[in-house]
């Protein structure tokens, strides 16, 4: 409640007991239906998940899984290493795939909830699986470390004393993107783990490559290592049989205040206060916004402040803030249309959702809710249609060259990438380009085909849709209560096919907040031309900003839901070390916030010691770059300022690389080399003075040839060779003297 303890009024022990008391016991009779057993009928049935899984023993180890698998006759325990959920929705297909092919149940288990004591103990004829994501600089995920320090730690002991793993059968599969210097880093040094162990794998090592497509990597893996878990199991395919996930029901004897229309959390929904984290996003309030491109046409790149004061909301320099944002407009409603639910009594319905297998597939939002807020907010209709799902929705086909074009684009590789792809199409696009539909068209019910596809189908083939990170742009010292963003915005071209012409594409989260921005100016999106097909220019979808029950807009204040994720992105400690960061375009976010951090030091520095205080403080440095000085030069008119407080201790080096001096060959002058051209004054802070490097941005092309510029510094400075120049820039990794924080 804004303003509940803003007057100057101080409350008794007694008075905030009462206050208490009157909440919990209004949440208690709000929910009453769902915390005690009756017979009211829909509205008072548990929640999914809230019953314990059906013939486990309650009396068991929660952080056995061996006696779980025991337990509940599961023969496979699957283990995801996941940062951001993708390996655990693989994890999650390899178990629903073990049982459709084989009849074999899995336990699917996060790894920082179980102890590893016993994985000596898992039976012969069971199977542990890995689905392990790298993270970072070939670090693991969260939730895996302590299974890789366990692993990995020769005095760790298993069950019998050793450590060994004689036998063992396991599975292992990697997620990774090519464009970093540890790809697949983890799935590999886990993989030697367990052989060194004794453990058996089966089939090949899988390993997918984000920077191309996970999906195929997978897809080309999974077949040959079904066919040899066949083997070492002795199970034969055709044992199993497909079967729902869920169950879908519609109801009718609801309480309208327990249905959840977007909320995020059952905190959300009661209002109640609490920890705000990834579980219960902040809805935070925008206290500024603009746009930071100039004269740039349909280039947008938005500067937005989300104001954090009493939500208990801490960070600090360098870490990352996640955007939860809702599918745009247009895709809610072709997917509603698609599936024959575009009514408004259709997108209305109040549906509950039921796990069969709670152990296998956990529902994935909060219930109940209706059909529209499930797409609008819950899962990710945005997202490129994968190959798997759109041969098995062949069957729910409307006409029988709707379900040939499916069952094609399911098997046929290469049609599928030209068409699906290329095109950067979704579900609910693909639904209509295989009905004969025209995608490009505003959706309606008259220009879709309405497919009959159960619901309990869509829930299982999209995944949760997952808050947008961004680095924080500002630093706490000189902004505690806001959290500034700087965000390009995406969209661009797909690539046209037989099947259909070229579109524009728009990323989720960014359009999310441009739109946060125009609303907070009350600015209106860019109208498409007159045939209703044509953009008259880049035209951004719109989206839900006022959120579920308007609760992300008050008057002329618009909020959106936001947490804070941890990084070890940070300045050195101590001021007197040098520090040099490399940030092209919005790469520069985090150094704003790092140049805040100083700038805040400084202050109280000079304040307290005189003038000469910053004497013996290190160099910062600062290299950026970006198309013109008049087009894109982010925060131009901030740079100074903080250079002013810093006294000398601000270097800034900018590269223009459209407007900027070339090269003596013509060519274009970017931050490596600007680098480079600096070589003997970076070897120096480097070599004597034990400089921290940082380098934001571009994973694929300007972080990697940023550290080959480094090492040939290095190895020039040393009159060492080219191979110990990148010796030397693993050593500055392994002693966080490098730091990334890099996107492809």
């Amino acid at each position: 409640m804004p303003g509940l303890f803003s007057r100057k009024m101080t409350l008794s022990n007694a008075d905030i007991a009462v206050l208490g008391l009157t909440a919990a016991v209004g949440g208690l009779y709000l929910f009453r239906g769902q915390l005690f057993n009756g017979n009211s009928g829909a509205s008072s049935r548990p929640l999914p998940g809230t019953k314990p899984a059906a013939g486990i023993d309650p009396g068991i180890d929660p952080r056995n899984f061996v006696e779980k698998m025991q337990a509940a006759k599961k023969r496979l325990v699957i283990f995801y290493g996941s940062q951001t959920g993708t390996a655990e929705e693989y994890a999650i297909r390899l178990a629903k795939e073990a049982k459709s092919r084989f009849g074999l149940g899995s336990l699917v288990c996060d790894p920082e909830e179980y102890d590893f004591e016993n994985l000596d103990e898992l039976p012969e004829d069971c199977v542990a699986v890995f689905v392990m994501a790298t993270y970072g600089e070939g670090e693991p995920t969260d939730n895996a470390v302590q299974l890789m320090q366990n692993l990995g730690d020769e005095s760790f002991a298993f069950s019998k004393g050793e450590h060994r793993l004689d036998g063992l059968k396991y599975v292992i599969f990697g997620l990774g993107n090519k464009t970093y210097e540890h790809y697949n880093a983890i799935a590999r040094i886990l993989d030697d783990h367990l052989s060194k162990m004794g453990a058996v794998r089966i089939g090949e090592r899988g390993e997918g490559d984000d920077d191309k497509s996970m999906e195929e990597d997978y897809l080309a893996w999974k077949d040959g290592m079904w066919s040899a878990f066949s083997q070492a199991l002795g199970v034969e395919e055709g044992a199993g049989a497909e079967s729902p996930d869920f169950v879908v029901n519609e109801m009718s004897a609801i309480d309208q205040a327990k249905v959840y229309l977007g909320e995020l959390s059952a905190r959300a929904l009661t209002k109640t206060k609490g920890i705000h984290d990834l579980k219960n996003p902040y809805p935070a309030p925008i206290s500024a916004s603009k746009e930071l491109f100039h004269h740039t046409g349909e280039r947008n790149c938005i500067h937005i402040e989300f104001d954090t004061s009493g939500s208990g909301i801490t960070y600090q320099h360098g870490d990352h803030v996640g955007v939860w944002p809702s599918n745009p407009d247009v895709e809610v409603n072709r997917l509603l249309f698609a599936l024959g639910l575009g009514t408004p009594e259709r997108r209305s319905q109040v549906i509950g959702v039921e796990s069969l297998d709670p152990a296998l597939a956990k529902v994935p939002f909060p219930v109940p809710t209706t059909y529209e807020s499930a797409l609008r907010h819950y899962i990710d209709i945005s997202a490129v249609a994968g190959r798997q799902i759109l041969g098995a929705l062949s069957k729910y086909a409307p006409t029988e060259e709707a379900g040939a074009m499916m069952k094609k684009l399911g098997t046929d590789k290469d049609y599928y990438n030209q068409v699906i792809h290329d095109g950067c199409l979704k579900l609910g696009e693909v639904l209509q380009l295989a009905a004969g539909n025209d995608i490009h068209a505003a959706p309606s019910a008259e220009n879709t085909t309405a497919w009959n596809i159960p619901f309990d189908v869509v829930i299982s083939a999209i995944p949760r849709l997952q808050p947008r990170y961004y680095s924080i742009s500002s630093s706490p010292k000189l902004h505690p209560n806001l959290i500034h963003v700087t965000c390009v915005v995406l969209k661009y071209e797909s690539l046209p096919s037989e099947m259909s012409k070229a579109k524009w594409v728009f990323g989720v989260g960014s359009n999310y907040i441009l739109n946060l921005k125009m609303a907070h100016h009350g600015e209106t999106a860019p109208l498409l031309s007159e045939d209703g097909e044509t953009p008259a220019h880049v035209s951004g979808p719109t989206y839900a900003i006022h959120g579920p029950r308007s609760a992300y807009a008050s008057g002329e204040v618009y909020k959106a839901p936001i947490h804070v994720r941890r990084s070890t992105f940070r300045l050195p400690t101590n001021p007197k070390s040098p520090v040099i960061m490399i940030g092209p375009g919005t790469g520069v976010a985090p150094f704003r916030g790092f140049v805040q951090e100083r700038v805040a030091l400084a202050r109280k520095a000079i304040e307290k010691n005189g003038p000469d205080a910053l004497k013996d403080w290190g160099q910062m440095y600062l290299y950026y770059g970006c198309r013109g000085e008049n087009e894109d030069f982010l925060y131009k008119d901030e740079w100074p300022s903080y250079a002013a407080d810093l006294k000398t201790k601000f270097t800034m080096r900018t590269a223009f690389s459209r407007s900027g001096p070339r090269k003596p060959d013509g060519s274009k002058i970017y931050v490596q080399d600007l680098f480079w051209d600096d070589r003997q004054q970076v070897a120096d802070a480097v070599l004597n003075q034990k400089a921290y490097i940082y380098i934001c941005g571009d994973a694929k092309n300007m972080s990697k040839q940023v550290e080959d510029t480094l090492a040939k510094i290095l190895a020039d400075a040393k009159g060492v060779s080219a191979e110990e120049g990148h010796k030397e820039v693993k050593t500055l990794k392994e002693r966080s003297r490098l730091m990334l924080d890099v996107w492809s």
